[in-house]
């Protein structure tokens, strides 16, 4: 494989991911925005669209893969992955993305795969500082409690049908 994309018709793989300083950031790399999902501190904030760094759109750069556990509302240029989960304050493993780190992105799969050793995943996931506090009360204690991920739509749990017994 040569340095760079490689890329067939089914995946993407990028030489490393870059998750700020953008200053650094290549064409060739995977942009990530972490703790941004549902269950992060900031209730998932419409702050999916990432641009393309300034250094890089001045050379002409029209497009990099940006991922995140974001939303965003509207539309946008490029390739976007957006409402990645479990989110990173879930304990997801966008999450651990560093900068360096190979990420493979196969839309015909619908995969995203972060392609760091188990072992060093377990050492990270394990240096993770710990979640915050759920709040005690109020809308913000119910919202923490409750909120479901984005692949179940980030709506209260207690919203949900009652299962039906067969």
């Amino acid at each position: 494989m040569r340095a760079g994309w490689w890329c067939s018709p089914r995946s993407l793989i990028s030489p490393r991911a870059s998750t700020i300083p953008r200053s650094t950031s290549a064409a060739d790399d995977i942009l990530v925005l972490q703790n941004a999902g549902p269950h992060a501190p900031e209730c998932m904030p419409e702050s999916g669209y990432l641009p393309i760094p300034k250094k890089l759109a001045q050379r002409g750069v029209k497009d990099m893969i940006r991922v995140s556990d974001a939303r965003m509302s509207g539309t946008a240029f490029g390739t976007i992955v957006l409402h990645v989960t479990p989110d990173s304050a879930s304990g997801g493993p966008l999450g651990l993305v560093r900068n360096g780190d190979r990420i493979r992105l196969s839309v015909k799969e619908r995969r995203i795969d972060l392609l760091v050793d188990e072992a060093e995943l377990k050492r990270r996931a394990a240096a993770a500082p710990p979640p915050q506090a759920r709040p005690e009360r109020g809308y913000a204690r119910l919202y923490a409690q409750e909120i479901l991920g984005a692949d179940e739509g980030c709506d209260f749990a207690f919203l949900r049908p009652p299962a039906v017994a067969v």
